[in-house]
């Protein structure tokens, strides 16, 4: 098992080792699944991706995924090359080759494609768009809550580049993190150019004040599809929710805080800077969020 505490900590599996991937209209071995030194993914992070879990044989909320990775790649030009159907007999082939009922998770990837030479201009890549498909058997393990550490790092402004953009450019993220964790912490609490309370570097970010809800306004960060449905849950069970401005010391006294994301769904947080969050526990209102999700899931959702 793995020891590392993070909103992605899955349990180890052996089959992980023999996978097949999709690469570029192929089902391929996880060792033949190879990109060019040259891919404007791997030379300049020129690309968007998708997370997507596998419940009972259903992609969830797979149609909104589909939504968000076309518009992004509109957002920064990029023409997938495949159809909405397309992607989804990619993922489809890509689960049966794996034998993958539950439990599984995938990325989805698309880059400009390679270059003709070691370049930023765009028109150097003419190859057309590489696609690339990694999914892994993946349940999630939480020894703990979540530590979390306030960072130097902000999500900023959209003229530089929008975080709502699920793009393959996430080193302001990964900086993010290497300070969290030189902080003692598991993960980044990062906050927006105004100094409230934003997202962590992997996840977004909700605190419990008082049976209410909070989270960020999302204007300066994803706004995640498990974020989505946290909020519409909490609405039609009433209990109130604000997607709204917030400082540190508001989250300091919080009763509860949770990360939500499509791997770990509702993440709780037991630590923030220090500070204990409420009993430093899973809370009452998180686990009542966990099992409305979990039950819009088993319904068959997406």
């Amino acid at each position: 098992m793995n020891t590392e505490v993070s909103a992605h900590g899955a349990a180890e599996d052996a089959r992980n080792d023999d996978l097949m991937l999709w690469l570029n209209g192929r089902v391929v071995p996880k060792a033949e699944a190879l990109v060019s030194v040259y891919d404007s993914g791997f030379m300049l992070g020129d690309g968007v991706w998708e997370g997507l879990r596998l419940y009972d044989g259903r992609w969830a909320f797979v149609e909104e995924h589909l939504d968000r990775l076309f518009e992004a790649a509109k957002a920064i030009d990029l023409d997938i090359g495949l159809t909405r159907a397309e992607v989804l007999d990619a993922l489809e082939a890509t689960r049966a080759a794996n034998g993958m009922q539950t439990d599984a998770h995938a990325r989805l990837m698309v880059t400009r494609g390679v270059k003709t030479r070691p370049f930023q201009h765009p028109a150097l890549s003419q190859q057309g768009p590489t696609v690339a498909i990694i999914m892994e058997h993946s349940k999630p393990v939480l020894p703990r809550p979540i530590r979390l550490a306030t960072v130097p790092h902000v999500r900023g402004l959209p003229m530089t580049q929008d975080p709502k953009l699920n793009s393959h450019s996430k080193l302001n993220c990964v900086l993010a993190a290497i300070d969290a964790g030189k902080a003692g912490a598991d993960e980044a609490l990062m906050l927006d150019v105004h100094g409230f309370v934003n997202t962590t570097n992997s996840c977004n970010f909700f605190i419990v004040r008082k049976g209410e809800v909070w989270t960020s306004t999302g204007d300066y960060c994803m706004n995640g599809i498990t974020r989505s449905k946290v909020i519409e849950l909490c609405r039609g069970a009433g209990i109130p929710v604000f997607e709204k401005n917030f400082s540190l010391v508001e989250t300091y006294g919080a009763d509860e805080a949770f990360l939500t994301g499509t791997f770990g769904a509702q993440t709780p947080v037991g630590m923030i800077d220090g500070r204990v969050i409420g009993t430093g526990e899973l809370g009452p209102v998180t686990a009542r969020i966990r099992a409305l999700y979990k039950a819009l899931i088993l319904a068959g959702a997406g």
